[in-house]
């Protein structure tokens, strides 16, 4: 090429071999130059690769929940390893080589210029290749981003929509649960009637029966009586007649009031029924 010519040329213009070689020897000491930079940008990619490794693993940590973005990023983070792994094996591979062929240019001078400019070519050739790459992967990268704030953002309205229906949820059951208050409140008060209802029914029945242990004794008087008066039924018929008048009606009171008695106990004994009831509820 163009600089091979210019080399050719300056070495021509020297008269001895002292100066042909030490201006060889400058030239190799310029490319080693230019080597060292390619390694020095190299480990610059390299480390904007292990900082891209831990923003990953970063993001990974703090939203687990995330499936679908985290295993994008994985499967992009295992590119990226393996792509990494490949590039420090080549970088190795190549110091292995520049190292064997800087080794052979030191040893042997009379190597051909023509190998040096095909080596740089082919370093440029692979430096341009790993900046595409690089740049291939920022943008895959970003698409990954991007997906992932969407996911987040679909993710947000899950938990807005999630949020509303157990508000809805509370809500009914904040219902529910005043309307089996009034409804206890409600049982409350009939037990209290019903307890009331009772107590009033058990002391009328305890009444009723007073008075009819009362009429009984009044019957049985009157029957006693009764029998006095059929022994002097012949010295008075007239006061006989209204006796019988007085029984008939002491008998029919007493009658009124065992129906009555009855009646109060029957209703003692629903009321208590319907406390049984509401107890075991």
């Amino acid at each position: 090429g163009k600089e091979i010519t210019l080399l050719m040329q300056t070495l021509n213009t020297l008269s001895t071999s002292e100066e042909k070689l030490a201006a060889l020897c400058k030239k190799y000491a310029e490319l080693l130059e230019e080597h060292r930079n390619s390694q020095k940008q190299m480990k610059i990619l390299q480390k904007k690769q292990s900082q891209l490794v831990q923003e990953k693993d970063h993001l990974q940590s703090e939203h687990s929940k995330a499936i679908l973005a985290r295993s994008k990023l994985e499967s992009l983070c295992r590119e990226l390893q393996r792509h990494n792994r490949t590039l420090k094996e080549e970088g190795v591979q190549r110091a292995r080589e520049e190292e064997e062929k800087r080794k052979e240019v030191t040893s042997h001078f009379q190597v051909t210029l023509n190998d040096i400019q095909l080596q740089m070519e082919q370093h440029n050739e692979r430096n341009s290749k790993l900046r595409q790459e690089n740049m291939e992967l920022a943008e895959r990268l970003k698409k990954l981003i991007e997906q992932y704030e969407l996911r987040e953002e679909h993710i947000d309205k899950v938990f807005k929509h999630k949020e509303l229906q157990q508000q809805l949820v509370d809500a009914k059951l904040q219902q529910a649960q005043e309307m089996l208050k009034e409804a206890e409140e409600r049982h409350q008060r009939e037990k209290d009637f019903l307890l009331k209802e009772a107590v009033e029914s058990q002391r009328m029945c305890e009444l009723m029966k007073q008075q009819e242990t009362h009429l009984k004794q009044q019957l049985a008087l009157y029957t006693e009586k009764f029998e006095e008066f059929q022994n002097t039924l012949s010295k008075s018929s007239e006061v006989f007649t209204t006796f019988k008048q007085e029984m008939e009606k002491m008998t029919k009171k007493i009658k009124k009031l065992e129906k009555e008695t009855t009646m109060y106990r029957s209703r003692w004994e629903s009321s208590n029924k319907a406390l049984l009831e509401m107890a075991e509820e």
